[in-house]
């Protein structure tokens, strides 16, 4: 069977916005909810939405900060949620549920990366609890509002760094080998990816599709604050005045060109009949095989090849993620 990882012929490119992939959709009467949708790309994808109609849920850890980063805005709802304490999540799910609206687009884009190592209440390292399990207990929380959309898509915000980061069942948690924040962080993106494999084989026949995306690398979001200004301008994504180096074909990218593939995932019409592919610049990326430079991204190289790996999209480590991931969770749909 061929690889649904097949470009597609996108009418759109690495410099694309959020603007230019929502033009001319008119999302009237649609309801999105984006995790961390008041900073960085999230806030740019809830700019975008709403822009053209939708109903914006935005559910986060700081209310008072989301509603002065929001203000102007509207069709923004800002509700609080907490991904990686369970019973936020619950309690955020539940509520949402019990008003009876729908959820016509979920797009898990909050995360964390690169922390000291620190877990949660069950043990979990953080990257993983945070990055993954909490947007896979909200999503399955969610399923009743994602059914009840008659057509819904789920977006996991992911990165490049997974395709170097495969995940490691034997030891997830770092209980018995050496921690690394950036390894840790880029087996929770690995994690987005099988995540979205295992969603749209489990929600296909009810019209739920999933999509994992890399945004690019986009300097001033709120993940890179643990990078020092040497390492940034080390990395090619600042200049000698700390100023962003923006050059979409090479990766770096504004915010609002960080936030296109996310949104052209909710929202494209080429997209429809199709899920649980990896997309980047505004399409669906090509299968390739793993090259040996792919590792030098750990020490400072930033040209990020186009492409996703087979790990990050197996769907036998796929189906394994989703049930240990019910177990952690204690969750299903």
């Amino acid at each position: 069977m061929p690889s649904p990882q097949q470009p597609i012929g996108s009418a759109f490119d690495a410099a694309s916005t959020a603007a230019d992939v929502v033009r001319g959709i008119d999302l009237s009467g649609k309801v999105a909810i984006v995790t961390g949708g008041h900073s960085g790309i999230g806030l740019e994808t809830t700019r975008a939405l709403c822009s053209a109609g939708a109903t914006v849920v935005v559910p986060v850890r700081s209310p008072e900060r989301a509603r002065t980063a929001l203000d102007g805005i509207d069709g923004v709802e800002i509700d609080r949620l907490d991904l990686a304490d369970p019973a936020s999540v619950d309690r955020f799910a539940e509520g949402f549920v019990a008003s009876g609206r729908p959820v016509h687009m979920l797009i898990n884009n909050a995360g964390i990366q690169g922390v000291p190592l620190s877990r949660d209440a069950r043990g979990c390292e953080a990257h993983f609890a945070t990055n993954h399990l909490g947007h896979f207990q909200l999503t399955t929380r969610l399923w009743p509002a994602l059914r009840r959309a008659g057509g819904a898509r789920v977006v996991n915000v992911s990165a490049w760094i997974n395709r170097i980061a495969p995940l490691v069942f034997d030891d997830i948690h770092f209980e018995r080998r050496d921690y690394d924040g950036l390894q840790a962080y880029g087996q929770s993106k690995t994690a987005n990816c099988l995540f979205s494999v295992a969603l749209d084989e489990h929600g296909a026949g009810e019209g739920i599709r999933a999509f994992a995306l890399h945004p690019g690398l986009i300097v001033g979001t709120n993940l890179s604050p643990w990078m020092t200004q040497e390492q940034l301008r080390s990395m090619g994504l600042i200049d000698e005045h700390s100023a962003p180096v923006i050059d979409p074909e090479s990766d770096r990218k504004t915010p609002q060109q960080g936030a296109s593939t996310t949104v052209w995932c909710a929202t494209s019409p080429q997209l429809d009949d199709m899920g649980g592919v990896y997309c980047e610049n505004n399409e669906v990326s090509p299968l390739v095989s793993p090259s040996p430079e792919d590792a030098a991204l750990m020490t400072g190289r930033t040209q990020t090849p186009p492409g996703v790996v087979q790990h990050s999209i197996d769907p036998h480590a796929a189906a394994r993620l989703w049930e240990l991931s019910e177990q952690l969770t204690d969750t299903k749909i």
